[in-house]
């Protein structure tokens, strides 16, 4: 009787694992229903096995395709996507290079997501989710507990891309808390973000660079077809 009487607490059925296909359909559901998004980020680049940088500072984004990056540490800089054209500026150097969009090599493909301008699908192949007991390097761990870590093997890799692989790490409210890209030359990338705040009002003229007086323009495009 005993046995009969508590068997019911036996019987609770813990929650299953997300899949692959719910937690890409969460993140996108995120980043695809915001207009706008406002986050801190951390940036940190390496070479080739050399020493790592790193920046930090505060990115807004702007759907369709619009996003605005402050670095503020070490160094006050700017990217910025408008639609069309991307823009870097460093104010110390009095410089600022114009390249559009589709031949700019700083517009990625994984920070696209975040602007509306591509979803997983398009961009991964394959898209496998990393168990932290089977990780293969500290990397593919999550920060935090309850994280999922997704591999994405790009599909253009090895044609005309530089892209080699991609991890992305999400959080249990799908928010995007890391991307680490890895390309040709053992480049790797890496991505932070948090607090996230999403359909505030951003001023239009935040998507919109007008080099001050003074700071001289390059223009990518232009340099290229002189190279050719």
């Amino acid at each position: 009787m005993l046995l009969r009487w508590f068997s019911p607490i036996f019987l609770l059925v813990l929650p299953s694992a997300p899949t692959v296909r719910t937690i890409v359909r969460g993140i996108e559901s995120r980043y695809q229903h915001a207009k706008t998004l406002k986050a801190t980020f951390f940036e940190a680049y390496r070479e080739g096995g050399g020493r790592r940088t790193a920046e930090s500072g505060t990115v807004y984004f702007s759907r369709p395709g619009r996003m605005r990056w402050e670095y503020e540490s070490p160094e006050k800089k700017l990217f910025l996507v408008d639609g069309t054209n991307a823009w870097f500026y460093i104010p110390a150097d009095r410089t600022a290079s114009r390249a559009k969009v589709k031949e700019s090599s700083d517009w990625r493909t994984p920070v696209a997501l975040l602007a509306g301008k591509a979803d997983l699908n398009e961009l991964c192949r394959d898209i496998q989710l990393v168990e932290p007991a089977t990780a293969k390097s500290a990397e593919e761990k999550p920060l935090a507990p309850g994280d999922y870590v997704l591999h994405c093997d790009p599909r253009d890799a090895g044609s005309n891309s530089d892209l080699r692989s991609i991890l992305l790490e999400v959080n249990t409210q799908d928010y995007l808390v890391r991307v680490i890209i890895h390309e040709t030359g053992d480049v790797e990338t890496e991505f932070r973000f948090g607090n996230w705040e999403e359909n505030i009002p951003i001023a239009e003229a935040q998507f919109h660079f007008q080099p001050p007086s003074g700071v001289s323009v390059v223009d990518e495009g232009a340099l290229s077809d002189d190279v050719h």
